[in-house]
């Protein structure tokens, strides 16, 4: 068995392999991307309300390791 990546750019082609997989030539597996199902865990909090302020402090704290991270390296 072999296991390939295919990206369809015309929906023919789509139709194609579904008819192989009718045919129980092939199965088709769609993939969920990491990216997608973490923006769709912060979209599915309607709970949880964010401040201004926790945001900013988020950002300073993420700027703050990448500054560090950067003079480490210009040190090195």
């Amino acid at each position: 068995m072999e296991t390939l990546e295919v990206k369809v750019l015309n929906p023919q082609a789509k139709e194609l392999l579904l008819n192989l997989e009718a045919l129980n030539l092939i199965t088709i597996e769609e993939k969920e991307y990491k990216l997608q199902k973490f923006i769709d865990s912060f979209r599915n909090k309607p709970d949880s309300d964010i401040t201004f302020e926790e945001i900013t402090e988020e950002v300073e704290i993420v700027r703050a390791e990448r500054y560090a991270k950067r003079m480490q390296q210009n040190n090195n």
